[in-house]
């Protein structure tokens, strides 16, 4: 028997479910509804699944729409990719978490029990002062004593006021805007705790980096599309999802009858879709406000950095807060992805002066002659709806729209800000949901 038909357990009452959307929250949604036995229709607008984390062809290269990386904490996306047949062995290199700059030096955590492994790495710095290290262990500890709770309406600037200015720059800032996309003046305190938890206190491996050694579409979108279309879900690319109106107990979408539809498109697109049945759903998440995300890819041939990702210090006329090296990783030798997070500056300023500050930072941030001649641009790709703004006391919409009507995405209410781990979440959650 074919292993995806193995794996369909078949519900009591299955149902006709529309999937509109293929990407990660949309995969997940439709591979779990199908898993459960349900009779799944999944459409997409675009010709490739993936949403905001697909690879694209730019002058004959594979390259990513946008760098990602996973963490050790990602486990319903480790298991969505286990289930679809996807190997996070050999598309995901696992490495320790390490938060160092050019010159090798930063945050290392040891192998082991996160917070042992955590106070060891602070106690470790090779730049910190010991009264700054004992600064950000009571820090940690006070978070821990708390339950990495706070006031919903506390900033992490606000959380971290107290903290020496060295850390705040070396540590709260990049982990903050790295994880949530907002800087940590605007961006909630509650979220960023709960990252915090999840990703350094939640397990052995938890806070483990996982690079993709492979393009992110073969890391779980064409795995995933595969295992769909060989258990028999009708797939639908490159269609855009017209008009959804209530038909009794049923939905009907373009004409088509649902007894259940799950809205994994973006926030934009399932406003557009719910504004007629749930209005006051579609205004809540319409509301949303977004901050993008530029990657600029640099050819650098003969270039080779000691680790795969090595942070940088962003400033004024430096954008970049990490950058990866593809060659490394598996990719093309001497191409590297630059990552600028929070960048509304910076796509105000245009893409090509972007590009350029990035090439002058890359050359000013390493010691003289690491990056070898000549430094050219690949490709800028700007997700200017890259995430939500995670800012405090935002409320985001629920998962549930109406009766047989969900919503899937990374920034349906819950506890994770816009990350591949929430998508993923928020689709199975909304499979399991169905029929309720």
């Amino acid at each position: 028997m074919d292993r995806v038909a193995h794996a369909l357990a078949r519900p009591l009452s299955p149902l006709r479910v529309a999937v509109v959307g293929a990407g990660w929250a949309g995969l997940a949604a439709a591979v779990h509804a199908r898993q459960a036995g349900h009779a799944v229709h999944l459409i997409e607008m675009a010709p490739q699944p993936g949403g905001r984390a697909r690879s694209v062809t730019v002058d004959g290269l594979m390259l990513d729409n946008g760098q990602h990386i996973l963490i050790g904490a990602y486990r319903a996306t480790l298991e969505l990719m286990q289930l679809v047949g996807a190997d996070a062995g050999r598309l995901l290199r696992r490495m320790p978490l390490a938060l160092c700059g050019p010159d090798g030096r930063g945050l290392r955590l040891p192998a082991g029990a996160p917070v042992p492994a955590f106070a060891r790495a602070v106690l470790a710095h090779p730049d910190w002062r010991w009264g700054e290290k004992l600064a950000l262990l009571r820090h940690a500890t006070g978070w821990m004593l708390r339950r990495f709770a706070c006031p919903p309406g506390t900033t992490v600037a606000q959380l971290c006021a107290a903290m020496p200015a060295r850390l705040r720059q070396d540590l709260i800032d990049p982990l903050c805007v790295a994880a949530l996309n907002t800087p940590s003046t605007q961006a909630s305190a509650q979220v960023f705790l709960r990252v915090l938890h999840d990703a350094l206190f939640s397990g052995a491996g938890s806070s483990d980096l996982l690079l993709p050694a492979a393009p992110l579409g073969t890391l779980l979108p064409q795995p995933a599309l595969d295992w769909l279309q060989r258990a028999s879900v009708t797939v639908r690319l490159a269609q855009r999802a017209g008009m959804l109106v209530r038909d009794g107990t049923q939905w009907r979408l373009d004409g088509e009858a649902f007894h259940a539809v799950v809205l994994a498109c973006s926030a934009v697109e399932a406003a557009r879709l719910s504004a007629t049945v749930a209005p006051e759903w579609s205004a809540q998440a319409a509301a949303l406000r977004y901050e993008p995300i530029v990657t600029v890819y640099l050819r650098s041939p003969g270039t080779r950095l000691a680790q795969p990702m090595v942070a940088l210090a962003e400033g004024p006329q430096a954008p970049a807060q990490f950058v990866f090296d593809l060659g490394v990783l598996g990719g093309v030798d001497g191409l590297f992805a630059f990552v600028i997070s929070g960048a509304r500056p910076w796509v105000e300023r245009g893409l090509e002066a972007t590009a350029q500050a990035t090439m002058a930072q890359a050359l000013a941030a390493f010691a003289p002659g690491t990056w070898q001649a000549p430094q050219t641009v690949q490709h800028v790709a700007a997700e200017k709806r890259a995430t939500f703004q995670c800012t405090p006391g935002l409320q985001r919409p629920p998962a549930r729209i109406a009766p047989g009507l969900w919503a899937a995405g990374d920034y349906v209410a819950g506890p994770y800000p816009a990350t591949l781990e929430g998508a993923v979440r928020a689709g199975r959650d909304a499979a399991q949901a169905l029929g309720r």
